[in-house]
């Protein structure tokens, strides 16, 4: 259950009409190329370190996609400029999607992952400095997008000459600048112009990425297993992503849109910051995990029981996409009472998962965790018809 779907609309109506560009869309992509390469890192039985350099070469390229699709959301004038800003961005994740296989120990795939990313900072300064010029209604003070973009993107560039293994600590610090920075800004004149149907949409379309990533993987695997094992567990696996994206887009939508449509000034932006910009993070990281685990389930599936790496990253990933929902649903104020009682078993149940894992097959753990985002939609379900139902009696009349 989840408070942030595709359908919702601010309630005043200001972002009727508005939807992702073609640019977008083409632009989005080189991220089916990202969750295709970060996922196939964590095929087979992966170790603790394997987990940590995924999250690390993840939150870059999901950090620069939520600051350019912001950018396109406050300047949408679809300008040759514009286009030509958008598409070397592009370029530039493209070169870390290619970087991502053993970026972590090739000094020259490392190398040139920092320099993609340094590129993706000048064309972010390049979206933004219009907004600092006269008579701009955002009036960016010039130093935020020199120091947000410009600076940031010279010492990514000089981090590629950094040897292994001190740039990896270099990286985080200098994400840890972006996070301060942002943090600090005020995001005056922003949530005039902030269009949170289109940031609400972009996000769901994001999420679309990562669930087709796993349909592949799911399709893809069965070359290495051609057996009705190796069927069953995928038919189980397109079950449980099914009940996954239904859960996603159908519920949640009514309470985001009195959410972000009700919030006044500068509420509207945090709360769009908080949920799309982190906490999505993780829900389109559990998601990644899983295509991976589903992926080696399928492979392994003639097997009595799956290495422990790939239920942490199927099972696990489950608990953390339903402990991320729990997260947004409590940033938009939801009781903890009422966020628990789904949320609760829906991190427990994989957990418990991943602690008997040695006594089930791959087919039982895949059903487990299938049964379990079933029973969660019905929950979803149920509760929004008795809200429905609700909803309906207080109508005067």
């Amino acid at each position: 259950m989840n408070d942030w779907s595709q359908g919702s609309e601010q309630a005043d109506g200001a972002d009727e009409g508005r939807h992702a560009g073609w640019l977008e869309l083409f632009f989005d992509l080189v991220f089916v190329a990202f969750a295709s390469q970060l996922s196939h890192s964590l095929h087979g039985d992966p170790g603790l370190r394997d987990f940590a350099v995924f999250l690390a070469l993840y939150f870059p390229p999901w950090w620069m996609w939520i600051n350019l699709t912001v950018s396109a959301n406050l300047f949408p004038a679809d300008s040759p400029r514009r286009r030509l800003l958008m598409l070397s961005a592009m370029l530039c994740l493209a070169v870390m999607a290619a970087a991502v296989p053993q970026a972590d120990s090739d000094g020259a795939r490392a190398a040139a992952y920092a320099l993609g990313y340094g590129g993706t900072r000048l064309v972010l300064l390049g979206l933004w400095w219009p907004a600092t010029r006269f008579p701009d209604p955002l009036r960016i003070p010039r130093w935020r997008p020199l120091s947000y973009c410009l600076f940031s993107a010279v010492l990514w560039a000089g981090s590629a000459a950094v040897p292994t293994p001190w740039r990896y600590p270099v990286w985080a610090a200098l994400l840890a600048a972006e996070m301060v920075l942002l943090l600090s800004a005020r995001g005056r004149g922003i949530p005039g112009r902030l269009h949170t149907g289109h940031l609400v949409e972009r996000v769901g379309l994001f999420v679309i990425i990562v669930l087709g990533e796993s349909v592949i993987a799911l399709v893809t695997s069965t070359d290495h297993a051609w057996t009705a094992r190796a069927g069953v567990v995928a038919a189980l696996g397109f079950v449980l992503l099914a009940a996954l994206w239904w859960s996603y887009f159908d519920f949640g939508a009514t309470s985001a849109e009195l959410m972000l449509g009700s919030a006044a000034g500068n509420r509207a932006y945090l709360l769009a910051r908080d949920v799309a910009g982190f906490l999505h993070f993780f829900v389109t990281a559990a998601v990644i995990c899983m295509a991976a685990g589903l992926a080696t389930a399928v492979e392994e599936a003639g097997h009595a029981h799956l290495p422990p790496g790939a239920v942490w990253a199927l099972a696990g990933g489950l608990a953390l996409y339903h402990a991320a929902h729990a997260g947004i649903a409590l940033r938009f104020g939801r009781p903890l009472g009422g966020v628990a009682l789904w949320a609760v078993p829906g991190i427990a149940v994989p957990l418990l998962v991943v602690l008997g894992a040695d006594h089930l097959a791959p087919w039982l753990v895949v059903l487990i965790l299938a049964a379990e985002a079933i029973v969660h939609l019905l929950y979803a379900t149920a509760v929004a018809r008795r809200r429905r139902g609700e909803a309906a009696a207080d109508r005067p009349g």
